[in-house]
């Protein structure tokens, strides 16, 4: 009989591709996805820590997953509810305390025991759901295991997205002061360059044209290479421009401190290689810069820009910055909107500091809240202003968009811009997955409108 599977992903594009492979790994037992957790056989919670409250946002959750599974229950059937992610491996045994109807807790490094752990719980409970023998209060995995994930999941099943992501680096060993990475996803980790090859071209034999390569410090990338050397980066990605059909790629999260030559040779030189670069600075103030453990300057993360934009004029960035970090005095504050003015951002992610349980930081002194968001509110109207007028400076421009789905209206396609822009433009079904030349028009909150180019001169 088929089952249903119910996987909610929370944060990061990281999780995405963790959510896809759970789903992989539990196909074989019968699994077969659900658009909802309501009448699933089997609920998983992929779980991010990097968002404020975030425990608290998924005991919320839990709260109506457990109606649900009670009133399965009643019917004599089973639901197995599974915390993964992050906060699964920061609060496991909290979860598993205040939540004892949850059957497993398991870290971003363990899920490719799933299909073990699915067996164990379902051996655990009895005809209606309910738990019994030695595994009566839940699977907990949140050790670091010493054998490689990767090397113990399944080769990923061909992609059915135009954009499709690939992780190639878990871990951090940064230890900035403000975040939970390194206790959550561990240390960092490279898969063999031949194994992320490999997967790329799967996923490209399965229809995806873009590729965006993923990590928690993505450009700290240190993977075997075929020939029993070490490939950074900029090697990696020169290895895959030459795949052929692979139109497009991508990378994120990036560190400053770990912008090489080679990796900004590729940028230069690889037309795959898309102008757009997310690099988080976090703050323009070297005393806070210090104090978060970033290991660089301001004027570290300026020079690493030039010479990104030197090797590819056309790059755009985006960034992450933090407000109210414990200690920032107005003048650290000003170092940061000085900082953005003169590097000029397309986009930023921009946040007021919230304490996470463990980190140094947490430990602080904190600044006040209205501190807090009057700054984070400066700062988010220049980055507006930035990002509109970034927006602005393509209408009138022909770019080629990669269409990737339907619109909302009826003959609309959604593409994306070398720059990630989200496009809008009238176009026919079979030019999804078609790099199409867009003459931009018009200019949304957080997007661009375009007319297929051709299409107008046809219309007149």
């Amino acid at each position: 009989m088929t089952k249903r599977v119910f996987i909610k992903t929370y944060g990061c594009q990281m999780n995405v591709y963790d959510s896809a492979r759970m789903a992989e790994l539990v196909a074989p037992l019968g699994y077969t996805p659900s658009e909802t957790a309501k009448g699933a056989d089997l609920v998983i919670l992929n779980t991010c820590h990097i968002r404020e409250k975030a425990a608290e946002k998924v005991f919320s959750e839990l709260g109506g997953i457990r109606r649900l599974k009670d009133a399965k229950e009643k019917r004599g059937e089973r639901m197995i509810v599974a915390v993964a992610g992050c906060v699964a491996q920061a609060e496991g045994a909290e979860i598993m305390r205040r939540a004892p109807f949850v059957d497993m807790v398991f870290g971003p490094q363990s899920y490719h025991r799933l299909p073990e752990m699915v067996a164990r719980a379902t051996r655990a409970a009895g005809p209606t759901g309910q738990a019994r023998g030695l595994e009566a209060h839940g699977i907990l995995e949140t050790s670091f295991p010493a054998e490689a994930k990767f090397d113990h999941l399944p080769e990923s099943a061909a992609a059915t997205e135009v954009s499709a992501l690939l992780t190639i680096q878990e871990g951090c060993d940064k230890f900035c002061t403000f975040c939970v990475v390194p206790y959550t996803r561990g240390a960092e980790f490279s898969r063999p360059a031949a194994q992320v090859i490999a997967e790329a071209g799967r996923l490209v034999a399965g229809g995806a044209r873009e590729i965006t390569l993923l990590g928690q410090n993505v450009n700290a990338y240190h993977g075997a290479a075929p020939d029993g050397g070490e490939w950074g980066l900029g090697d990696l990605l020169c290895a895959l421009a030459r795949i052929p059909g692979l139109d497009r790629l991508r990378y994120t999260t990036s560190h400053p401190r770990d912008v090489d030559d080679t990796l900004i040779a590729a940028h230069r030189d690889l037309p795959q290689l898309m102008p757009f670069l997310h690099l988080p600075v976090q703050s323009g103030s070297d005393r806070i810069l210090l104090a978060m453990n970033r290991r660089h300057t301001a004027d570290d993360y300026r020079r690493t820009v030039q010479k990104l934009r030197k090797a590819r004029p056309d790059l755009a960035f985006s960034s992450d910055l933090i407000v109210g970090y414990p200690g920032e005095s107005e003048l650290d504050f000003r170092a940061t909107l000085d900082l953005v003015a003169e590097i000029g951002f397309a986009q930023a992610y921009s946040f007021k500091y919230s304490p996470r349980p463990g980190t140094p930081a947490s430990a602080e002194r904190q600044l006040p809240e209205p501190v807090k968001a009057e700054r984070l509110a400066a700062l988010q109207s220049l980055l507006r202003e930035q990002q509109r007028a970034f927006n602005g400076a393509a209408v009138g421009t022909t770019m080629p968009v990669l269409f990737e789905r339907r619109g909302r209206h009826a003959g609309q396609l959604v593409g994306r811009s070398p720059w990630l822009h989200p496009v809008h433009a009238d176009a026919e079904p079979d030019q999804i997955g078609a790099l199409v030349p867009v003459r931009i028009v018009g200019v949304r909150s957080n997007s661009l409108t375009g007319i297929v180019d051709g299409l107008e001169a046809a219309a007149q």
